[in-house]
């Protein structure tokens, strides 16, 4: 497995005379360090009592031409050699800056300061990153910032990215430290450079992908922690090499393919991961105690699956990833049909845990004879069903993977029509009652979940919306809402003089305050909500921007229409808004009962089946 396993010093590794090249490979993640690594680097070197131990870097001899030297593949450790060379790029700028202040020795330490990050002979870098996120851009623009001999291109938002904030940082560290220590610039720029150079790291050269992907698993425990994704990922890579089925080019393509379609969110992979072993789970590999993927299972489940038949799980898997990224609306789309739309508000209902069950329709779709009007009426249901989920707690969240797989499971043998009627019997039988619903409608809804007030709130505005007056309640700036919740009657402390008359004193509108303030009829949605605040019922109606636009109640939201007739605002008005609301809301998300599924009269006790457990509860 290990080729040579060696400890070295930086100006070793580094040598201004050597051929020797680090390359980092392309699956490998983008470099991500943040300034905590960058400081603890920094005062590691500084403090050191002789020379500071770096770590470990894994390598694979990747050389194919013999003019051409060494090239080492860097399977681990890619973070630690990059940081490595933007520290001593920072420190060759800071010196070359300053050449003139340098005598004749120490000038020649700094042309090999520049050997030892360019390469002599052809100009090759020492270190050179791979190409997502603009990490080689970013590297080769410091270098030449810097004063290096390369040519570097400025994308945008470089100096926003990680690679040129390290390198600043670096430079600011070494300016800071001539300040401190009373040195002049270059001393301490000389400092951090013998420092650097003195520093030792062991290499551990492979002979192999695969036996770099099991000791890159065991050793990396320094630096950014692996996610499961990532250890999946390189054990997929150990695995094709290993068994010979695609080279590591070629199986990370796949890879990159499957990620592309999941977009950026490690959240979304690792769910996409669960999901695939959970929707398809009697197709594949059977994994010992493995009865659902979780996230403390996900990395034996697919140690597992992928030990078979490797190359048709990863095809699987990339053909499942697009139909995925659709149900997780990753794309924003131009034109979306009625179904993106509908995938879009299942989302903003939080409903995430339904798309095992979404991923096996709509790969089977054909084979059961599903419509996209089918599709999108399923939707519909487990939107429904999580809104009022999410609002009464019920079933618990630990009984939402099994009952989508054990719906996977009794609808297999189903056909259009029927497939639809059998979700909808299944989530009606999980789902609390239209009276528990109702009475947590007309509760304190803003305490219990405000994610679900909103959602509840925004839908009944836009149901109401024409082509003409549609605007975006889901519009975003700083990832932050522009249009949020607004309570009516004020939320916070010291009601003002105005609301307490209005209320009948400051005692009665304390308590009424206190009563009403976060149920469904005190909530509407409007833009600029810091913009109303405290202000008198009158004034947050009227409120206009410095533009005379509207952005208090006459917003031209149909939610608001009631409140623009209006005078005053009391605690009759709410509890009246209040039950208006909650009836809208139970007839826009309903989960009606089917034919076989009788809805129960009061005092009636419902029988809930999850697939985990029976039990009762009162309606």
């Amino acid at each position: 497995m290990i080729k040579s396993a060696n400890q070295y010093a930086v100006h070793s590794l580094f040598s201004h005379e050597g051929n020797v090249l680090y390359k980092i490979p392309p699956y490998q993640r983008e470099y991500s360090w943040h300034k905590p690594h960058w400081e603890d680097l920094f005062e590691d070197l500084i403090d050191a009592d002789g020379s500071h131990f770096l770590g470990t870097i894994i390598t694979l001899d990747q050389t194919t031409d013999a003019l051409e030297g060494s090239v080492l593949q860097v399977v681990d450790g890619q973070q630690r050699l990059t940081t490595l060379a933007l520290l001593l790029a920072a420190v060759y700028s800071v010196l070359k800056e300053r050449i003139d202040e340098l005598d004749e020795d120490t000038r020649t330490d700094v042309t090999n300061l520049g050997r030892q990050l360019v390469r002599k002979a052809d100009g090759q870098l020492r270190v050179t990153p791979q190409k997502q996120g603009h990490n080689l851009f970013d590297f080769l623009k410091v270098l030449e910032d810097a004063g290096l001999p390369v040519e570097g291109e400025r994308k945008p938002y470089y100096p926003s990215r990680r690679i040129a904030k390290c390198y600043q940082y670096f430079r600011t560290a070494i300016l800071k430290l001539a300040e401190t220590e009373e040195l002049a610039e270059t001393e301490a720029a000389l400092r951090v450079h013998e420092a650097a150079l003195q520093a030792v790291i062991v290499k551990i050269e492979v002979a192999s992908h695969a036996d770099a992907f099991v000791l890159f698993e065991s050793l990396n425990n320094r630096g950014m922690p692996l996610s499961p994704v990532d250890l999946i990922k390189n054990h997929l890579l150990a695995e094709s090499e290993k068994k010979q089925i695609m080279n590591v080019d070629q199986a990370f393509k796949h890879w990159n393919d499957m990620l592309t379609s999941l977009g950026d969110s490690y959240a979304t992979q690792e769910r996409f991961l669960r999901h695939y072993y959970n929707a398809f789970k009697p197709e594949l590999p059977d994994v010992p105690n493995a009865s659902v993927a979780t996230k403390s299972n996900l990395i034996r489940v697919y140690e597992k699956v992928l030990g078979q038949d490797l190359e048709k799980v990863v095809d699987a898997l990339v053909g499942a990833s697009k139909i995925y990224g659709r149900i997780n609306c990753i794309v924003e789309l131009d034109h979306p049909t009625s179904l993106d739309r509908a995938f879009q508000r299942l989302m903003r209902a939080q409903g995430a845990p339904s798309y095992v069950l979404l991923l096996w329709l709509m790969t089977m779709q054909g084979e059961l004879k599903l419509s996209d009007t089918h599709v999108e009426g399923i939707v519909d249901l487990l939107t429904s069903f999580f809104v009022r989920r999410n609002l009464t707690g019920y079933p618990p969240t630990y009984a939402l993977a099994k009952l989508f797989m054990t719906t996977i499971s009794d609808i297999a043998d189903a056909r259009g029509d029927e497939v639809l009627e059998i979700v909808g019997e299944k989530l009606h039988a999980v789902s609390a009652s239209e009276d528990e619903f109702r009475e947590r409608l007309i509760g304190r809804i803003y305490e219990e979940n405000t994610d679900v007030a909103r959602f509840a709130l925004t839908a009944l505005a836009e149901d109401a919306m024409t082509k003409e007056t549609r605007v975006d309640l889901w519009r975003q700036e700083k990832n932050r809402f522009v249009w949020t919740i607004e309570h009516i009657l004020p939320q916070g402390e010291n009601l003002p003089a105005v609301w307490n008359e209005m209320l009948g004193g400051e005692e009665l509108a304390a308590k009424e305050q206190e009563e009403h303030k976060h149920r469904l009829g005190n909530l509407t949605i409007t833009a600029y909500n810091s913009n109303l605040g405290n202000k008198s019922f009158v004034e947050k109606r009227d409120r206009q921007d410095s533009k005379g636009r509207y952005i208090g109640y006459r917003n031209g939201l149909a939610l608001n229409a009631e409140l623009v007739t209006r005078e005053s605002w009391t605690g009759e008005d709410i509890e009246r808004r209040t039950q208006e609301l909650a009836s809208r809301v139970l007839s826009r998300f309903p989960l009606p009962p089917t034919r076989s599924q009788p809805t129960p009269a009061d005092g009636d006790t419902v029988e809930f089946r999850t697939g985990l457990t029976s039990g009762s509860k009162k309606s």
